[in-house]
């Protein structure tokens, strides 16, 4: 055991400090993400689903930095990634919309331009008038959940969420109170 640890002393160190260099910045992202989730009034479901997002990427980047510390023969490992992606490509490209409405549901996380409970307007043609309005009753990582005026509801897949144009609208106890008020 002595004589390893003696022949890898290099390698072994280097992987302890980037693990705990990673462990750090993995807590730091954590944080952060939960401090944007708490100061925006986003739901914690939400917010859990982002954390998973950066710890699975985190883990990634370890088993990158841990393989490149230990010195793996890069082309064998190329020859085995090339395969992998090849299939993870074919894969993709099969479930492209779902890829998609992942990353628009990241993207709608971070810039939060509406939460649970904000009731907006799809300025979309085929919706028609009057049919575009609904209130946001819950945000998935595929999709958005909208109840209309008459209860129905709508599965809205997010990256449609961030290419239609969408109004955010007033409450109706605000605009009585402001009608109220003039």
């Amino acid at each position: 055991m002595e004589t390893l640890l003696t022949e890898y002393r290099n390698e072994v160190f280097t992987s302890l400090v980037t693990m705990l260099v990673l462990l750090l910045t993995r807590y730091l992202s954590v944080q952060a993400i939960r401090k944007v989730g708490r100061i925006s009034d986003l739901d914690k479901a939400r917010t859990r689903l982002i954390i998973k997002y950066v710890l699975v990427g985190h883990s990634l980047l370890l088993l990158t930095a841990l393989l490149l510390i230990w010195g793996v023969n890069i082309r064998e490992l190329g020859l085995i990634l090339s395969s992998v992606f090849a299939v993870i490509g074919v894969a993709l490209f099969a479930s492209w919309s779902i890829l998609s409405n992942v990353t628009a549901g990241v993207i709608l996380f971070f810039s939060f331009p509406f939460k649970i409970g904000d009731r907006i307007r799809i300025l979309d043609k085929e919706l028609g008038d009057g049919h575009g309005d609904f209130t946001i009753e819950d945000i998935r990582a595929f999709h958005v959940h909208l109840r209309q005026k008459d209860g129905a509801l709508v599965t809205y897949p997010n990256n449609l969420m961030l290419q239609k144009a969408i109004a955010v609208l007033a409450d109706e106890a605000q605009d009585t109170e402001g009608s109220e008020a003039l």
